[in-house]
């Protein structure tokens, strides 16, 4: 008897370890797929400093803060 919970204990652990390479692997891919741009051109356009200062989203290189 013993030897039949302990088969199933290994089982167990064996199909834990596969389900989580297979997760990791998942993971990995995604997180590859969304730092290269995709060929169909559907990368977002990121906004330079010089842009978020025109919208004065950031201070200008001479302006003060007013930040209490």
């Amino acid at each position: 008897m013993a030897q039949s919970k302990r088969m199933s204990v290994q089982k167990r652990l064996r199909e834990r370890k596969k389900a989580e390479a297979a997760a990791l692997k998942r993971e990995e891919r995604n997180t590859r797929g969304s730092d290269e741009p995709s060929a169909g051109g559907g990368g977002a356009v990121v906004a330079e400093r010089a842009d978020l200062e025109g919208y004065g989203v950031l201070p200008g290189p001479g302006e003060e803060t007013d930040e209490v």
